[in-house]
């Protein structure tokens, strides 16, 4: 969280704006800007567990991370600037989470990169008040407006669900493959072999599909699962009591929160932050997986066939299989032993 990303590069153009404000920073947090721009005062509100990492070393307690928003979060708050994500479904949610706490009269920017789809603002916006373009820089589109009706928000209304192979799979908006199991995560499904044993890490869990699928056919095993997202640890959490299932679900920015050692590590990991591609979260699964593999432990991914994870497989571990492959996705398959490198 160094470099300021083109979103807070378009806020810093009106910086003058905000020195007499009281501002609450939220949506898609990538850079250290709440932290750093002067204000009255300044919170920030993200359900990203690596985003309010980085803030909360800055911010402390103004920093807040969870799935909803809550009167604290806004509290003393009179602006509110929302970073727009890439999924639209998750900036309603968040937004009319936002806009049902903040006072009437609150003034409002909403800054995002024209590709994320940022325009649908102002449609998404007129419920509450008027909103309109005040700045287009670096790709990006600034509006302004001010909250005339408050939203009403009801956390519950927001859950959908899918069935796959009998189970029920609980989803919330901005959860990865929220309406249906993704091709990826299929193939990785399709080499899981029943009547698995020990314990078993799901990183980057989303909606729960791969440790619910497991446990359905492995009751042995015992399940801890982990993502960065308040809207996945909720929807992995729904989706294990809605299947009477047990399992550990906790918020990491990959292992940051991961003590103990497993038997195996189960991944479809993400590789992007916002719109852009990064392949950080994956790099550092593959290479932090090692400090938690027991001795012939397995870490088993599913990737982007064109995404160079062969090469960091092998530089970690010394070997790969690919157990699986189609023409856009490959499942990697490593084992932890005395030629890998922690």
């Amino acid at each position: 969280m160094s470099a300021y990303t083109p979103a807070s590069e378009v806020i810093l153009r009106h910086s003058d704006e905000f020195t007499e404000r009281r501002v609450l920073f939220a949506g898609d947090l990538q850079d250290s800007l709440p932290g750093e721009l002067n204000t009255a005062l300044s919170k920030a509100y993200s359900q990203q567990y690596h985003h309010w990492q980085a803030l909360n070393r800055l911010m402390g307690e103004r920093a807040h991370y969870g799935l909803t928003a809550d009167a604290q979060t806004t509290a003393d708050c009179d602006t509110l600037v929302y970073y727009w994500p890439k999924n639209k479904p998750e900036a309603s949610y968040q937004l009319q989470n936002l806009l049902s706490l903040l006072p009437a009269g609150s003034d409002v920017f909403i800054v995002g990169e024209n590709r994320s789809g940022v325009r649908s603002a102002e449609h998404m916006f007129s419920d509450f008040g008027s909103l309109s373009k005040i700045d287009s820089a670096r790709r990006c589109g600034l509006y302004h407006g001010r909250l005339e009706t408050q939203a009403t928000f009801d956390a519950d209304a927001w859950w959908n669900c899918y069935m796959l192979n009998g189970l029920t799979i609980k989803t919330l908006p901005g959860v990865f493959s929220r309406d249906g199991l993704d091709a990826g995560s299929a193939l990785l499904l399709s080499t899981l072999q029943p009547h698995t044993k020990g314990k078993v890490l799901d990183v980057g869990c989303g909606a729960g599909v791969l440790s619910a699928v497991l446990a359905s056919h492995s009751p042995k095993v015992r399940l801890w699962l982990c993502d960065a997202s308040a809207t996945a640890i909720s929807a992995s959490q729904a989706t294990l009591a809605a299947n009477n299932f047990d399992g550990e679900v906790f918020a990491s920015n990959v292992f940051s929160e991961v003590t103990a050692r497993f038997d195996l590590i189960l991944s479809n990991p993400p590789f992007h932050e916002g719109t852009q591609t990064s392949l950080d979260a994956a790099q550092a699964l593959i290479r932090g997986s090692v400090k938690h593999l027991n001795s012939g432990g397995e870490l088993r991914i599913v990737a982007n066939a064109f995404l160079p994870y062969a090469q960091i497989l092998d530089e970690v571990f010394g070997q790969h299989q690919v157990l699986a492959q189609t023409g856009r996705f490959k499942v990697y398959s490593a084992i932890y032993g005395h030629t890998a490198r922690r």
